[in-house]
């Protein structure tokens, strides 16, 4: 434990940036989605994608938030975002979004899984009886990751560095993850003892533990596709991340720990579009815009862990396929 204080203390607070969003290169002809990118640290990648010339779909729960983010956007950078209704906490509802998208696109070059939620009430559940955090920060991501494996396929395909990327949006808490538990992630409503027990902070610190395990399982099974994985801690950010937080730790947070929303994009810009990030695969990228080493975490190793939850992943979604 005193070792992952140690690692969030240093990754709180990094060092001065080495790269920045002038060093993307030119985007032209590359199909991109970034799910949650209405708001945050979704928003600032969307906007550097698009200030490099990038085709961006911003897959949002919101039509009105993401419109209105879409028309700010083109009022900053002259280009314009395109739509795609994706609500994380809905099964169907990602299953529709991935066969509207496939439906417009043959190719994707880079999905951002980026869209989250943290610490929502206790008894907040997805459409489909999930834990909320699970259920949007994980399952949800897993499903339509998945479900859009031919147009990454394909994008890899056209490439000029033969690869597709996805980037998985994670965190420096999924350190303080110990043990794990998979009856946490299917809830049943306010009287869960199991997700009572374990809190809202607790099912947040699993969840993006377990964004990082899946991350791994993608870099492993689509690698054959040209398809590259690796998870990415944003930084602590004042985002609106922490509206379920009370207002007073809020305002401990933003004066001490937390760096402005622009900073976090950049770590996941860098794996997502830097030449020298095309062949990382299964890896872990820190703030700001650094290789890190692995999760120092012992479950983060644990390859059985990793393929049962995905095995655990697959079995969800079967109803949806």
């Amino acid at each position: 434990m005193f070792a992952a204080l140690g690692i969030f203390w240093t990754q709180a607070f990094p060092p001065k940036p080495q790269w920045t969003v002038n060093d993307i290169p030119d985007l032209s002809g590359k199909v991109t989605i970034v799910t949650g990118g209405n708001s945050g640290v979704g928003y600032e990648t969307c906007k550097a994608l698009l200030s490099h010339d990038a085709k961006v779909y911003m897959a949002s729960r919101s039509k009105s938030k993401a419109e209105e983010a879409i028309a700010q956007l083109h009022r900053e950078t002259g280009r314009s975002a395109i739509f795609l209704e994706l609500d994380l906490g809905s099964l169907a509802s990602v299953k529709q979004a991935a066969q509207t998208f496939l439906g417009l696109e043959p190719e994707l070059h880079i999905l951002f899984n980026n869209g989250g939620i943290m610490t929502p009430p206790i008894e907040a559940l997805t459409t489909d009886g999930y834990d909320l955090q699970h259920g949007t920060n994980v399952l949800g991501h897993y499903f339509f990751t998945t479900l859009l494996v031919p147009a990454l396929a394909a994008g890899a395909r056209t490439s000029h560095d033969g690869k597709a990327r996805i980037v998985v949006t994670a965190s420096s808490v999924a350190d303080f993850c110990r043990s794990f538990d998979f009856a946490v992630m299917k809830g049943s409503g306010s009287d869960d003892a199991a997700r009572r027990k374990m809190g809202t902070q607790g099912l947040y610190i699993q969840s993006k533990f377990a964004n990082i395990m899946l991350s791994k399982e993608f870099a492993r099974r689509f690698v054959d596709h040209g398809i590259v994985a690796n998870a990415v801690n944003p930084g602590n950010l004042q985002s609106n991340l922490q509206r379920h937080q009370s207002a007073f730790l809020r305002w401990i947070m933003n004066t001490t720990l937390l760096h402005p929303v622009r900073f976090g994009a950049l770590t996941q810009l860098y794996v997502g579009t830097a030449p020298e990030t095309a062949q990382a695969n299964g890896k872990y990228f820190i703030p700001w815009a650094r290789p890190g080493d692995a999760v120092q975490n012992p479950l983060a190793n644990d390859a059985q862990l990793s393929a049962k939850l995905w095995d655990w992943l697959e079995e969800q979604v079967q109803p949806f396929l």
